[in-house]
């Protein structure tokens, strides 16, 4: 469950704000002296959902590996494919349409093959806000092209859990690496370690280090 916000995105239509985002950008600025400066920089602006389990995955699937750019001129291509973006209506588009938009053929197969499974009901959509989230990303990274990365961006932008550190994703490595250590490497141990002091809303930080690296639009799958 979300709370409404007057906010609203490029399209027009009103953005939900998560529930707890008010509470972990307080606490935040309370722990974290970097969180502290970098939080008021973007006043109200906050991570904005896709409620659509089939368009998340989708979508993080088409970023995987590319620039932002090139990921969104895809997704851009799919949806005048699919402008009514359903597993029924991707599958019977089929790899020569996909393919046409700029994906692989590696990418084209395997959001064939997501499309299939929501199609077939292989997977258990209606019970992932009832499971935890390593349980979620267990079902999810079964599916083909789903790695630990997108099923964790799926827990972040389609179930807006509040608590996911995305340790492969590049941004946020990048993230800690300029905002922490000024530019030095950084290893997975040492982000695990900055983000001990996020818990129990490392979504929240991860977000506000993704957007301290691209203020204008987040490299995120869905907004």
């Amino acid at each position: 469950m979300v709370l409404q916000s007057r906010d609203k995105d490029g399209a027009g239509r009103l953005v939900a704000v998560p529930p707890y985002w008010e509470e972990a950008k307080a606490e935040l600025m309370r722990r974290d002296r970097i969180m502290n400066k970098l939080i008021p920089q973007f006043g109200d602006l906050h991570l904005v959902g896709h409620d659509d389990p089939f368009t998340t995955l989708a979508r993080s699937i088409v970023n995987q590996q590319v620039t932002p750019k090139a990921a969104n001129a895809a997704w851009g291509k799919l949806l005048e494919v699919c402008p009514k973006f359903t597993p029924a209506l991707v599958f019977k588009a089929g790899p020569a349409e996909l393919g046409a938009c700029g994906l692989s053929k590696r990418k084209t197969e395997y959001i064939l093959d997501l499309a299939d499974n929501f199609k077939a009901k292989k997977v258990h959509a209606a019970q992932w806000h009832e499971m935890d989230d390593e349980a979620v990303i267990a079902e999810l990274v079964q599916i083909r092209g789903i790695t630990r990365w997108t099923a964790e961006m799926f827990l972040i932008f389609n179930l807006l859990r509040p608590n996911v550190l995305p340790l492969d994703d590049q941004r946020l490595i990048a993230g800690i690496s300029h905002n922490y250590f000024s530019g030095e490497p950084v290893s997975r141990s040492d982000a695990r370690e900055v983000a001990a002091n996020w818990e129990p809303f490392r979504t929240v930080a991860t977000w506000y280090l993704w957007r301290s690296l691209d203020p204008v639009s987040a490299p995120v799958p869905v907004e």
